[in-house]
């Protein structure tokens, strides 16, 4: 009798898990990490705070499970979505220009979980976790870098590899900077272009142009 309702005693409780994992990204999104508290996560999964520190020590350990989760679907994404093989079949110009477009999309959609994401983890330096994400995000940039190498011969920088890596950490830095940083900007309004589409062809012409990778400028 006791091997009969094993089975869906572990399904409950997967599910139940699956339920705060989704609902703790859910709300540090919309509420930031101070204001991501486990009652409110157990009320968003419709689950009791008891239900979750069942399964977690604290909030800490439930958000480090959450955005190692949520990091290890994005590396596994891009491995599905671009393959080698097909980063071959696309010319390099439009490879770096599809890869500006979703990075600015995904930023502009996901602007304050990963803004929250960001200070999670520096707050936690110094930890297992903390070089956990390290090399998950280090992982998930070799394969990008990777994916751009395909194309070395047509990169004209004296160091294929060291520009590409760069350009990316440039590019990176600056969405960064321009979305999920929290400061006035108010000095640079000047210089900062207006809206998406001429922040998109910047982008691209100082990616490229970094590469020495010949192309039409627009």
């Amino acid at each position: 009798m006791a091997r009969k309702t094993l089975a869906p005693q572990q399904a409950r409780s997967r599910e139940s898990t699956r339920k705060l994992l989704k609902a703790a990204a859910e709300v540090l999104g919309q509420h930031g990490v101070e204001g991501t508290t486990i009652p409110r996560i157990a009320q968003h999964a419709g689950l009791t705070p008891g239900a979750l520190y069942r399964r977690f020590p604290d909030k800490d350990a439930l958000l480090e499970t959450v955005i190692i989760g949520i990091l290890e679907r994005q590396d596994e994404r891009l491995r599905i979505s671009f393959t080698l093989d097909m980063a071959r079949q696309i010319p390099l110009a439009v490879f770096v220009e599809q890869l500006i477009s979703s990075m600015i999309v995904s930023y502009r959609a996901n602007a304050r979980l990963l803004r929250a994401i960001r200070q999670f983890v520096q707050g936690r330096d110094h930890t297992l976790f903390y070089k956990k994400v390290a090399r998950l995000e280090m992982r998930t940039l070799q394969y990008v870098v990777d994916l751009f190498l395909v194309h070395r011969k047509e990169v004209k920088h004296p160091d294929p590899q060291m520009a590409v890596y760069f350009a990316l950490m440039t590019l990176t830095t600056t969405l960064t900077e321009l979305i999920l940083v929290d400061h006035d900007m108010k000095n640079w309004q000047s210089v900062i272009p207006k809206d998406d589409l001429p922040l998109k062809r910047e982008l691209l012409r100082s990616f490229l142009n970094y590469l020495c990778v010949e192309h039409k400028s627009s």
